[in-house]
């Protein structure tokens, strides 16, 4: 398999407690998702950008991770980012309709608190960059990937679903 790039952007799958002050904060040095790199014979190559929850990003950040995704040598990329508008985020680089993979995902619980969900869902998006798919925008959340037109955030049921059948 050949190299992917993994872009992280802060969100929930970065976060950790900072015992100093007592507050939650954002890993930006990938040190999460070195330490799952570390551990699968994939080879990656690991790039922080933004280091924000996702609330607080804005279309400046957005520019900056589009830039990003097409100034980069790698045509599959993985973009670890907070799910609260991971969708505004995928909408972004699929407009540019760039001739790469590129898969969103995150996790609902920081890494740090649970390790399986942030692992598998990044997983996920490993394998489907292994499969032979198109190029396009997707999302890597809960079980599904999917083009990121079909995926959305139930925050009801604090999980992502399909929101309507691509068939």
């Amino acid at each position: 398999m050949e190299e992917i790039l993994i872009i992280s952007t802060g969100g929930t799958f970065n976060k950790y407690y900072e015992p100093s002050t007592g507050t939650i904060a954002i890993d930006t040095q990938a040190t999460t998702l070195q330490e799952i790199a570390d551990k699968w014979r994939t080879k990656f190559s690991i790039t922080n950008i933004i280091g924000k929850d996702s609330l607080e990003m804005d279309d400046n950040d957005r520019a900056l991770l589009l830039r990003s995704v097409s100034q980069s040598k790698y045509d599959k990329i993985i973009v670890v980012h907070g799910t609260d508008t991971m969708d505004k985020s995928a909408q972004t680089i699929a407009e540019a309709k760039l001739q790469k993979r590129v898969i969103f995902t995150g996790a609902m619980t920081p890494y740090r608190v649970d390790k399986v969900e942030a692992t598998a869902n990044l997983a996920m998006a490993l394998g489907f960059l292994g499969a032979d798919i198109r190029d396009g925008v997707y999302i890597s959340m809960n079980g599904i990937v999917e083009n990121y037109k079909y995926v959305t955030k139930n925050r009801d049921k604090n999980k992502f679903e399909m929101l309507q059948s691509p068939k």
